[in-house]
């Protein structure tokens, strides 16, 4: 049996199940799509997100709301829109965590999976 491939990655703080519901509020494509656009532009209105993500109303609303709740964007009332804007330092875990398996450098990551490492969805 093989054994699990083991990362040591810096704990800020930060429980497992902290950064799983980070990586679960980024799990879906519109939700990307959101971030993208928010880094993009750095602050939208609610209304110019539904334009450019082009779904309905109600559930860009969701996706915001559960990337609100995760901490992931901020929403400023300016009556009587709502502005959202990303919030990276609530990201930093995430990164802490992905820099570890990278060996701290994105841009010198394996191009290759790890080996013993899954390779589910390739």
């Amino acid at each position: 049996m093989k054994k699990p491939l083991m990362i040591q990655a810096p704990n800020l703080g930060q429980t497992d199940d902290d950064l799983a519901a980070l990586a679960k509020a980024l799990g879906h494509p519109a939700r990307i799509g959101i971030v993208r656009l928010l880094i993009e532009k750095q602050s939208c209105i609610g209304c110019d997100i539904v334009q450019e993500i082009q779904l309905a109303q109600s559930t860009v609303s969701e996706h915001l709301r559960i990337l609100k709740a995760a901490g992931i964007i901020t929403g400023e009332i300016e009556r009587p829109r709502v502005c959202y804007s990303l919030n990276p330092a609530s990201l930093l875990p995430l990164t802490s965590l992905l820099n570890a398996v990278f060996g701290q450098d994105a841009e010198s990551a394996p191009r290759r999976p790890v080996r013993g490492a899954s390779n589910r969805g390739s």
